[in-house]
């Protein structure tokens, strides 16, 4: 386990007025099925942008895969490559991997529909945004799933 420290900025122009810091003790590797269940029991509607929220209420994993992946990423002490595809519906799907092995905390938005995640497709990828800056729905849930744990979650004015 390490320390990590995942920082998001607002910025006015090419200057920060404003940035959150979250520092917390990272999962070991080994830990990594617990976490994605964990993240998996902390997704709510909250989380989604309006465009996924409808077929969310039939598909609890749909629409999550963006902010799973890149909490996974943080909470978890490992290597990983950030990966994305376009599936069946035209949307990017993300997930990470390890050489072969595939860690999709939202994979069943597929199986339930009987359809197929869209790995042979999948690129290396960065993350949205200016700098690949984390999400704040991707620190919000990290917040969500480190419970108890001992983290210190705060914002600086600039």
């Amino acid at each position: 386990m390490g320390r990590r420290l995942v920082e998001r900025s607002r910025y006015q122009g090419k200057y920060p007025y404003m940035t959150r810091r979250l520092k917390f003790e990272t999962y070991k590797l080994e830990e990594i099925d617990t976490v994605m269940q964990l993240i998996r029991d902390n997704l709510t509607p909250d989380l989604l942008t309006t465009k996924y929220k409808e077929e969310n209420k039939s598909n609890a994993m749909y629409g999550h895969c963006y902010h799973s992946t890149q909490a996974l990423f943080y909470l978890v002490d490992g290597e990983f490559e950030k990966m994305s595809a376009i599936d069946y519906r035209g949307d990017k799907h993300w997930w990470l991997q390890n050489g072969e092995i595939v860690y999709d905390v939202t994979a069943n938005q597929y199986w339930s529909v009987e359809q197929t995640p869209p790995y042979e497709k999948g690129k290396k990828s960065k993350w949205y945004g200016w700098k690949e800056r984390p999400h704040a729905r991707s620190m919000n849930l990290i917040v969500k799933c480190l419970g108890d744990k001992s983290f210190t979650d705060d914002i600086d004015i600039n």
